[in-house]
């Protein structure tokens, strides 16, 4: 692929864009060859794009993004120069909504653009959290590595009775709370927990049982959570803290470990969970080898005949 024929391939997927979040071009998939490190997004009227690493034909490309930008339904173009350590997003057409935000299926989660690290929004767990929003309903929820809390809003925006949120992060947790004040959420029984998940088991217990899990951790986080040596450490004490039927979405971003990966983990350390099935991933962000892209696998808990007498 060339510059002119991505030119023509985000006039063909820009064609329906609406004020909702939508991935217009995702190299990163693998499927495009001489663009695996660009992402282009369109958030309402504001062109988003990514590089994941430095090309020589960057400043044509970008020359091309602005004539795009101006010449279509977008006002702004941001550009996040995200291989660049250190480096901030660049407004290069328009201006940036201070208090932007991810439109998705009515839900409204902010974003980011400026700085060069994660937008506080990760738009391809879209269909883990609609299915969160469908089955939430009069659920205890218990949302772990729970970030900016988008899975909490999807669980109150579907009827849960109650949503814990449990990440290190407070910075993270504060930019939740706001996600949920943008969405109307009144914040009666929801709480915003900093806590190290590996060391506070005792405390999570305290508000179990829980009727739907998230568990949706980074693959590799440094001093903090290592998925190869770490996520079986959650996966063992799921059943103390499980209602009898409960649902737990497992979730994992990671190009080296499979499906197989965790589901063996449920296999060998809670064999009391069934492996339901995996979430479809969003279309846009179809990927060359599937097991490398994002895996949200659905388990159900049922207790053994002894348990529940």
């Amino acid at each position: 692929m060339n510059i002119e024929e991505l030119r023509v391939l985000l006039i063909e997927n820009s064609k329906d864009a609406t004020e909702e979040f939508k991935r217009l071009f995702h190299g990163r998939g693998g499927l495009y060859d001489g663009f695996k490190y660009l992402t282009i997004d369109s958030i309402d009227k504001v062109l988003s794009v990514a590089f994941f690493a430095k090309d020589e034909d960057e400043e044509k490309l970008i020359l091309m993004l602005q004539e795009f930008t101006i010449s279509s339904r977008y006002k702004t173009l941001v550009v996040q120069r995200r291989y660049e350590k250190g480096s901030f997003g660049e407004v290069l057409v328009g201006e940036l909504d201070e208090n932007l935000y991810a439109l998705e299926n009515g839900m409204k989660l902010k974003l980011n653009l400026i700085s060069n690290q994660n937008s506080y929004y990760f738009a391809d767990m879209k269909n883990g959290r609609a299915f969160v929003r469908e089955n939430a309903k009069d659920k205890r929820v218990l949302n772990l590595f729970s970030y900016t809390c988008a899975f909490s809003v999807a669980a109150k925006l579907g009827g849960a009775l109650s949503v814990s949120n449990i990440d290190m992060s407070k910075g993270s947790l504060s930019i939740g709370k706001s996600n949920h004040s943008l969405n109307k959420i009144d914040p009666k029984g929801v709480s915003f927990l900093p806590y190290n998940i590996l060391k506070s088991f005792s405390k999570i217990k305290q508000n179990s049982p829980y009727d739907l899990i998230i568990i949706d951790p980074p693959t590799f986080q440094r001093g903090s959570f290592e998925a190869t040596k770490d996520y079986e450490k959650i996966v063992k004490k799921l059943s103390q803290i499980s209602s009898d039927g409960a649902m737990v979405l497992a979730c994992l971003n990671s190009t080296e470990l499979d499906s197989e990966f965790i589901i063996n983990l449920f296999k060998e350390f809670a064999p009391e969970f069934s492996f339901v099935r995996r979430l479809q991933n969003v279309s846009e962000f179809a990927n060359l080898d599937e097991q490398k892209s994002l895996k949200n696998l659905l388990f159900s808990y049922s207790k053994l005949p002894e348990e529940r007498s």
